[in-house]
C-alpha cells in the first residue's frame, strides 16, 4: 500500500475554518488559535473513501516524511469517515473498527507523532456520520476526551446525521467547548456538509 499512500498524498487539505481547543483560560480561549495559517496535510477521503486501515495511515506518514512534504509544512494526516466500529461500546464510547484499526487509534497516533507529524480524525455533529456510523451529537464530552486520550491533534467535524432541530452553530459550539475541556490542544476544523450542504 505504500505506493498507494504516496499517490494518495496528492489529496491535500487546507482548512480555513479552524478554531482552537485548549483548557487554559476558557474566557480567552475563543480568541486563541492553534495555528497562524491554514493547516496543511493529507486526508484519506478523496482517494480512499472507506477503504482505510492503520497500515495506510502509517504508510502515508512515512511517505510524507520521505517525499519532503513534512519539510515544507504539511504536518497533518487526517483519518476520515469509516474508522470506527458500527456501534459504541457498552459505556457509550466510540471504538475503532477492530478489523481496520486493531491496535486502536492511539497506536496510529504514536506512529504518526514519532515521524514529527500530527494526527487528525473525523467525526460528525449529528447522530451519525455521513456513512451512517455513530456521530457525536449528545456524546461531545465523551468523544472529545477519547480523542484527547488517543493523542489526536485535529478534528474534522462534519454535519451529517439527525440533529433534532439544533442549529449547526450550536452543535459545533458543543464540540468546541468539549475539546476545550480536555487537557490536549486539538484543532477543530468545521466541515459543512450534510444538512446545510453549501
Amino acid at each position: 500500500m505504500k505506493g498507494a499512500a504516496a499517490t494518495g498524498a496528492s489529496s491535500f487539505f487546507a482548512s480555513s475554518m479552524a478554531t482552537a481547543a485548549d483548557n487554559t483560560n476558557q474566557s480567552e480561549s475563543s480568541d486563541r488559535t492553534l495555528v497562524d495559517t491554514p493547516p496543511m496535510g493529507w486526508n484519506s477521503w478523496n482517494t480512499f473513501y472507506c477503504d482505510i486501515d492503520a497500515g495506510l495511515i502509517k504508510d502515508t506518514a512515512d511517505a510524507m516524511v520521505e517525499n519532503g512534504m513534512k519539510e515544507v509544512g504539511y504536518e497533518y494526516i487526517c483519518i476520515d469517515d469509516c474508522w470506527m466500529a458500527s456501534e459504541r461500546d457498552v459505556n457509550g464510547n466510540l471504538q475503532p473498527d477492530p478489523e481496520t484499526f486493531p491496535n486502536g487509534i492511539d497506536a496510529v497516533a504514536d506512529y504518526v507523532h514519532k515521524r514529527g507529524l500530527k494526527l487528525g480524525i473525523y467525526q460528525s455533529a449529528g447522530t451519525t456520520t455521513c456513512e451512517g456510523l455513530p456521530g457525536s451529537l449528545g456524546y461531545e464530552e465523551k468523544d472529545a476526551q477519547s480523542f484527547a486520550d488517543w493523542g489526536v491533534d485535529y478534528l474534522k467535524y462534519d454535519n451529517c446525521g439527525e440533529h433534532y432541530g439544533l442549529s449547526a452553530i450550536e452543535r459545533y459550539t458543543r464540540m468546541h467547548k468539549a475539546l476545550e475541556a480536555t487537557d490536549r490542544d486539538i484543532l477543530l476544523s468545521i466541515c459543512e456538509w450534510g444538512d446545510n450542504d453549501p
